[in-house]
């Protein structure tokens, strides 16, 4: 237990440097401001990142504020998405009245989505399709969501295997089943949104929270009723942001 405690210190030590690195590097590349958009992005991901539903098998919880974190690597620089990436996770990571804060679980829940939002900020911003190109956004976004999606799966899995000696792959197998329509999902209204914001005005966007509400009223039922019969695979992590 001891050995395992100690190698759980070390994958979150790790987490958190590569999470400080990927924030340096890409803040320092792109760091252009966009004040009142980022404001109203960093409102609406810190409000949906308390929007949280339970995964069944995982001592954890998936929170709905992952488009707001897709339309801000998508319109802004990557300094202020990283921002509202790590500001957000660590609302969502904050305790309950009367419960405890758990520093080490918000050190690797904020590294994580700082490094995942670092990469995808890369990816977005990159060039590496001409925006000429009918493809090119399409192509960029689902890049970019895959990052995310990799981004969070991989290190929670990471985490639950060290901390309690499950099976890595069966484990991040699990929770990627869970979790791909939610990534898909906020990929297409990321886009849809996109779209509009870009005839009407990025205020529109906003209208993004009461889909998300919606998702996250469906998770909680859905998530709800099969939780009871499923096994905890950990106590340590959450999905998500």
């Amino acid at each position: 237990m001891a050995n395992r405690t100690r190698q759980t210190q070390l994958f979150v030590g790790a987490m958190a440097i590569a999470g400080l690195a990927g924030t340096a590097y890409a803040a320092a590349i792109d760091h252009a401001l966009h004040i009142p958009y980022a404001l109203a992005l960093l409102g609406m991901a810190a409000l949906t990142s308390r929007m949280k539903a339970k995964l069944p098998g995982i001592e954890g919880n998936m929170s709905v504020n992952l488009p707001f974190l897709l339309m801000a690597v998508v319109n802004l620089s990557a300094a202020e998405a990283i921002t509202i990436a790590a500001l957000s996770t660590a609302v969502q990571t904050w305790p309950k009245k009367n419960a405890k804060l758990k520093p080490q679980q918000m050190l690797f829940n904020v590294s994580m989505l700082a490094l995942a939002t670092s990469i995808a900020s890369l990816v977005w911003h990159s060039g590496a399709f001409s925006k000429t190109s009918a493809i090119a956004d399409p192509v960029m976004l689902a890049t970019a969501t895959a990052m995310f999606f990799f981004g969070q799966t991989a290190p929670v899995a990471g985490v639950i295997a060290v901390s309690e000696g499950t099976n890595l792959p069966r484990t991040w197998w699990s929770i990627a089943q869970l979790s791909f329509p939610y990534f898909v999902l906020s990929a297409g209204l990321t886009t849809m949104t996109d779209i509009v914001s870009h005839h009407t005005g990025w205020p529109i966007a906003m209208l993004a929270f009461p889909v998300m509400y919606a998702v996250h009223r469906s998770y909680r039922l859905y998530f709800g009723t099969v939780s009871a019969s499923t096994a905890p695979l950990a106590r340590v992590a959450a999905v998500g942001r």
